[in-house]
């Protein structure tokens, strides 16, 4: 897949007066960034939740999960790519920001960039202990729908624990919070 088209991030998302940030499709030219993004940015999930016995390197995890069954978009700062996200019309799949890059913007710009292009409510799964990913999730207007229990997919020989949430066009945080 090599689509070079692209979308500015949204607004309020710059790094700072000087960065840029850019979300585009995925070339095959960015596949050792996503591995190093990946592989970095994983372990600190995992450290959250199932263990970081559990960890898969992207090059060894990208078929077995399922990584270009779906959309794959890259957030692009400065040339370099910071993120990755990975969606279908109903599910975000993966989504991944170079650790040195948190908080600034990254996540959030590829988060809004699948919310946007969704065509139905947009489904996704964190792992529990993953308090960070969960709170940016809810924040960003995502409900939490029910708790599951299960094993790590492409991995499973480690028990886990998911929280799915979903995110529904045209319902925000407000929709939910005062309830």
């Amino acid at each position: 897949m090599d689509n070079t088209a692209s979308t500015p991030a949204a607004a309020g998302t710059a790094m700072n007066n000087t960065s840029t940030l850019l979300v585009r499709a995925y070339r095959d030219s960015d596949w050792a960034r996503l591995c190093t993004i990946h592989d970095a940015a994983r372990l600190d999930e995992l450290r959250q939740s199932a263990g970081t016995a559990a960890f898969l390197p992207l090059a060894q995890a990208a078929a077995s999960e399922g990584l270009f069954d779906a959309q794959v978009c890259v957030a692009e700062r400065d040339g370099q790519v910071a993120g990755f996200v990975a969606f279908k019309d109903d599910e975000l799949t993966w989504l991944y920001v170079d650790p040195a890059l948190y908080r600034r913007g990254v996540g959030r710009a590829l988060l809004r960039h699948a919310v946007a292009s969704a065509r139905a409510p947009l489904t996704l799964e964190v792992l529990e202990g993953n308090d960070a990913a969960l709170h940016f999730y809810l924040a960003e207007g995502f409900r939490l729908e029910r708790r599951v229990e299960g094993h790590l997919a492409g991995n499973e020989a480690f028990a886990a624990v998911g929280l799915v949430l979903c995110h529904r066009p045209g319902e925000t945080a407000a929709d939910f919070t005062a309830a």
